[in-house]
């Protein structure tokens, strides 16, 4: 972790401009942290902290939590000081400022902290640990107002939570599911007595019942032909949107992608997908083996990290990017080729890699080849993408039949 100040604040405008954020918001960012800074030189202290962050935040504008009341003027103010928090915490600015403040009290709160903080938890992303926290945040503030403990749990105690949340289908689904994880947990490392994940029932939610944000060929094209190529960033991010556009991978697996991946003998593309651990095989397109070889010879800076793709002029120069910033290129290209309503949408690789799998159905690819493509175990999986294809779906209702009983009758209007 980095304490020192001066080198934290370094870190975090070289990830402002790695971002490409816009030059209006950068510099309300960048004289925030002026302002702190002095602030920091007239208390005499050199090391930052989160427990620092939040007391020149409570001074300067009363809180350190986003409320009602906050003005927009200090609503920058206060993203400016967390994002120094979140990235020395965490190496990656925090998705937005939270409303709530989190503080976990009692024997659950100590409970909840040491599952949060176990080897398995810590290899999760940080957005699935901030879920995880928030869903059991919720569920031990639920528990605390009731002056209940996890020896008091039942059946009906943990319905009554989810009662009182009004979740969605898909929220009641997710904290189910955690809050399941952590109760087994707590029972195999003997903090509870008995084995409360039972009391957690399973729900009728259908993990895939929402359907994928895709965007059209002629789309993606574009987005792709707006790259300027000429640069050595545009050659690296030319070659990031190659990869969700082309191949439909995942944002780890385009920040994790290694030169030991790559056969170029057999011309293939092999490794184990970072979310299933599935082993998955590429075909090393022309496209996608000729991009990577101008990125290595005029795009990659000195390095020697194993990952193909590294950060350029920035303090983060030839190290591995991280999954926002492939996030953040993906926008950046969307909004560069005026794709329609791309805003309203979802903008990320992962609509890309939705969009290579409906645009193969779209074209009469079978549904075991597209699940090879997208790395699916099943095409259970895959069958998602048949709720977009609206002229596949079009052929699917049966004539209607002839009526000739006299209980029915038939108008046409």
């Amino acid at each position: 972790m980095i304490m020192d100040f001066k080198k934290l604040v370094v870190l975090c405008e070289d990830e402002l401009i790695s971002r490409e954020y816009a030059s209006m918001y950068y510099q309300k960012i960048r004289t925030e942290w002026d302002r702190l800074t002095q602030w920091m030189e007239e208390h005499q202290y050199t090391d930052f902290s989160e427990p620092i962050g939040f007391a020149y935040c409570d001074e300067v504008f009363g809180d350190h939590i986003l409320t009602e009341n906050i003005s927009k003027k200090n609503q920058i103010r206060l993203r400016a000081v967390r994002m120094l928090i979140s990235y020395q915490k965490h190496g990656d600015f925090e998705f937005r400022t939270p409303s709530v403040e989190r503080i976990f009290s009692g024997d659950i709160g100590k409970t909840i902290e040491l599952y949060l903080y176990t080897r398995n938890v810590l290899s999760l992303s940080n957005e699935t640990i901030r879920n995880k926290e928030q869903y059991l945040y919720e569920f031990h503030a639920f528990l605390n107002d009731r002056g209940l403990s996890l020896y008091d749990l039942n059946v009906d105690i943990v319905e009554g939570f989810f009662a009182s949340m009004g979740y969605s289908l898909a929220s009641r689904h997710n904290s189910g599911s955690t809050l399941r994880i952590f109760l087994r947990y707590a029972y195999d490392n003997e903090l509870t007595k008995k084995d409360c994940s039972i009391f957690v029932l399973a729900d009728s939610y259908k993990k895939h019942c929402k359907i994928p944000t895709t965007y059209e060929e002629s789309e993606i094209s574009s987005m792709i032909a707006s790259v300027e190529r000429s640069s050595a960033i545009g050659k690296r991010d030319y070659l990031i949107l190659l990869l969700a556009a082309e191949y439909g991978w995942r944002t780890k697996d385009i920040v994790s992608f290694r030169f030991n991946q790559i056969d170029w003998d057999k011309n293939v593309i092999q490794f184990n997908q970072s979310k299933t651990d599935i082993p998955v095989e590429y075909p090393l397109l022309s496209s996608v083996g000729n991009a990577i070889i101008d990125y290595l010879k005029h795009g990659r800076p000195k390095t020697d990290a194993n990952e193909i793709i590294v950060g350029a002029d920035t303090a983060k120069k030839g190290q591995p990017l991280s999954p926002p910033t492939i996030h953040s290129i993906v926008s950046k290209y969307m909004r560069k080729a005026n794709i329609k309503n791309w805003m309203s949408k979802k903008h990320g690789a992962h609509s890309l890699r939705h969009s290579l799998a409906t645009n193969m159905l779209k074209n009469n690819v079978s549904m075991p080849v597209i699940s090879t493509v997208m790395g699916h175990q099943s095409t259970e999986t895959t069958k998602v993408y048949l709720s977009v294809d609206i002229e596949k779906l079009r052929q699917c209702p049966l004539p209607m039949p002839e009526l000739h009983s006299s209980h029915f009758r038939w108008e046409v209007q």
